[in-house]
């Protein structure tokens, strides 16, 4: 149906909003259904960038998946960077590097973390406090990775430093040991 109407699209003037609408439940269609070759080849084939931009942004609004976000998050990242504001480029960004952070822990895992995906460090953090020692070690070294000259909002120093913070907290005692004495 949704090829049917691209037709359509072509042989009578639609209006761009519809056509925006369109193109956006196509691809979130083809997102969902995990077809991430289709759902390329939709973008390539739309020729107006304003278009495709709209198209791309509002389907990364409507929170699908996280496969889906991914994919939307690199395709923004990749085609229209410099499109974007400084501030929807940091947002944009920290979704590509927490869902790829999401991508590393163990797939039952993932849905308590979603919610997180935009903010990788809280999503560090909240790892750290529910003592997932071992994914933290995994999404550090992603986030390292990632992080190798890029700016968005926090750097590699503010990774350091929180888990500085819990290894200290980890540390500390309060109460002073006594020895007992039979």
């Amino acid at each position: 149906d949704y090829e049917l109407c691209e037709e359509w699209g072509h042989l009578y003037p639609v209006p761009r909003e519809d056509l925006i609408s369109l193109h956006r439940e196509h691809l979130l269609y083809l997102l969902e259904m995990g077809d991430m070759e289709k759902a390329l080849q939709l973008l390539q084939r739309i020729e107006d960038p304003g278009v495709c931009l709209a198209i791309s942004e509002q389907s990364l609004d409507q929170h699908p998946n996280l496969a889906a976000s991914h994919f939307l998050a690199d395709y923004l990242t990749a085609h229209f960077f410099a499109n974007l504001t400084t501030a929807r480029r940091n947002e944009i960004q920290a979704l590509y590097m927490g869902s790829k952070v999401l991508l590393t822990l163990p797939e039952l895992f993932r849905v308590n973390y979603f919610h997180l995906s935009s903010r990788p460090l809280l999503m560090l953090e909240q790892l750290l406090m529910n003592m997932k020692v071992d994914w933290v070690a995994v999404a550090v070294q992603t986030l390292h990775q990632l992080l190798a000259g890029q700016e968005i909002g926090f750097t590699v120093e503010d990774i350091d430093n929180l888990l500085s913070k819990y290894a200290e907290k980890a540390l500390s005692f309060p109460f002073a040991l006594k020895e007992k004495r039979s």
